[in-house]
């Protein structure tokens, strides 16, 4: 095979397939559509696709051309690339299925998403071999992120305490890239010696990957325990954000309800149909928080908040004060 497709968003993943592909890099053509963003950079591009598509090695021992980052294949759910770029696109691909390459010559084209009902994908399914890394939902993101970590610690010679590689993918996050680069950050920080990677180790080096917000999730992660200090520490991150107070009200008090809707359900024996469509881990996380509050202490905390979320809508910035008290105060174990 001669002809290759590679589509997926995770630009890692697609750029590791094509280097299988590209081998020691001799001969390599690359063209880069990443920043095409009208008809005249996308009509250039294909013509330079279907000019080095067209170009034989001649005297040199092998060609390979990689066209990346191609972001206006036929996708669903956008706006189609303009008249002209779609049958300049779909002209194209008819080439590429009419005309054998040599056996010394490959073409790589890989782009972000590729909707499989399209012309331009029923005509490379005949000739090219195509690969897809489905972006998949959250939890199964998370989860091939978590396989994907765990074969490259083992490549270091690193493994994780249990909870520490969920905490990891969490804070990180799925992209491929940033993974790599935090556990090599891991790797540094640890040295030589040490091959365990903690859940202190996470939270004191590692940081957000790619498209990972700020992790609000902390927060109720240690409110979800009871941990005071660690709710308080998680809070500080996002003291000097604007709205603080408001966001910080509106998070907790959503939390304490979906707490309050599984307690309930767990008292009346309905706690695996109230977590199904939860991703496993994320099903342990919310058992483990339930054995730390009674239902009347989850519906008082989540009245609180959704009151004090109102005074901070109209308070102007100045309840930051309260919020915090109002943490430490439902923190605070009361005696049976």
């Amino acid at each position: 095979m001669a002809l290759y497709v590679i589509i997926g968003e995770d630009d890692f993943l697609v750029a590791e397939a094509a280097k299988k592909i590209i081998g020691g890099g001799e001969g390599l053509e690359v063209i880069d559509s990443l920043n095409s963003s009208n008809e005249e950079l996308r009509l250039a591009d294909i013509r330079e696709a279907d000019a080095s598509f067209s170009t034989p090695p001649f005297l040199d021992p092998k060609k390979v051309t990689w066209w990346k980052n191609v972001g206006f294949l036929p996708q669903a759910g956008k706006a189609a690339a303009s008249e002209a770029v779609k049958l300049a696109l779909e002209k194209l691909v008819r080439k590429f299925a009419s005309t054998p390459l040599p056996d010394n010559q490959h073409f790589i084209l890989s782009g972000p998403k590729l909707l499989a009902t399209s012309v331009v994908a029923k005509a490379l399914k005949t000739v090219a071999e195509i690969q897809f890394f489905a972006a998949g939902k959250p939890w199964e993101q998370a989860r091939m992120a978590a396989e994907r970590v765990r074969e490259l610690a083992r490549e270091r010679n690193l493994n994780f305490e249990p909870g520490a590689l969920e905490r990891f993918v969490a804070r990180v996050g799925s992209d491929s890239r940033s993974l790599m680069s935090e556990l090599e950050k891991l790797r540094a920080y640890l040295g030589p010696k040490a091959h365990t990677i903690t859940l202190a180790d996470i939270n004191e080096i590692s940081s957000p990957g790619v498209g990972v917000e700020p992790e609000i999730w902390a927060i109720t992660d240690a409110l979800g325990a009871r941990r005071l200090d660690d709710v308080l520490a998680a809070v500080r991150r996002f003291e000097q954000e604007n709205g603080f107070a408001v966001l910080v009200t509106t998070v907790v008090e959503k939390f304490f309800r979906q707490l309050c809707e599984l307690k309930d359900a767990e008292a009346q024996g309905r706690l695996e149909e109230a977590t199904d469509g939860l991703s496993p881990f994320a099903v342990r996380k919310q058992r483990e928080f339930l054995k730390h509050w009674t239902l009347n202490e989850l519906r008082i905390a989540r009245f609180r908040f959704l009151e004090l979320r109102e005074r901070c809508v109209s308070a102007n910035g100045s309840a930051d004060a309260l919020v915090m008290i109002a943490l430490v105060e439902v923190c605070r174990r009361r005696s049976r």
